[in-house]
């Protein structure tokens, strides 16, 4: 009897535990500007809204984007995109996908996704490769841990990949 009511109290609590997606913006002009340098090279640095207390700063320098993530604790996490996914000219996209699970009204982010779009050819400069890298969100670490190449199941696969980012490694560089 016990164990059919631990079973039923299991299974209740695990279907509200349901991870899904919430956006928000990484554009320049909807996030807040901390430092900008646009004659020393482009320098820029900005703080974007992020979900459950966490925040993200999108970074740039010598035309290559990067992403800190800053916890509620306001400790931050660089991403170092430009040795995980590409040294080439680079910059991240318009939005950030947090996958989160909610318990009543609070919303826990376990992993982020977004877009990376890199220069990786030298001599075609104009041609991006557009990537999307997956962060996990645990206690202990916000890291990389896996870049997912173009494809036509892409968003699916980084959205599964997401979901089992918590007891995946970090990744370290290309």
């Amino acid at each position: 009897m016990a164990a059919t009511i631990f079973l039923c109290v299991s299974s209740a609590f695990s279907q509200t535990k349901k991870t899904e997606s919430v956006y928000t913006d990484l554009a320049s002009e909807k996030c807040k500007t901390i430092e900008s340098f646009p004659d020393e090279g482009g320098s820029y640095r900005g703080e974007c809204a992020g979900i459950g207390g966490y925040k993200l700063e999108v970074l740039e320098g010598d035309l290559r984007q990067t992403i800190n993530v800053v916890a509620p604790n306001r400790k931050k996490y660089g991403l170092e995109l430009w040795n995980k996914v590409s040294s080439g000219f680079s910059a991240v996209g318009d939005k950030a996908e947090w996958r989160v699970v909610r318990a009543g009204k609070i919303v826990k982010p376990t992993a982020l996704i977004f877009r990376f779009n890199a220069s990786d050819n030298p001599e075609k400069p104009e041609q991006n490769i557009s990537y999307l890298v997956v962060v996990k969100i645990t206690k202990s670490a916000v890291c990389v841990t896996d870049v997912v190449k173009p494809s036509a199941n892409a968003n699916t696969d980084a959205r599964k990949l997401a979901d089992v980012s918590a007891d995946k490694p970090c990744h370290h560089g290309q």
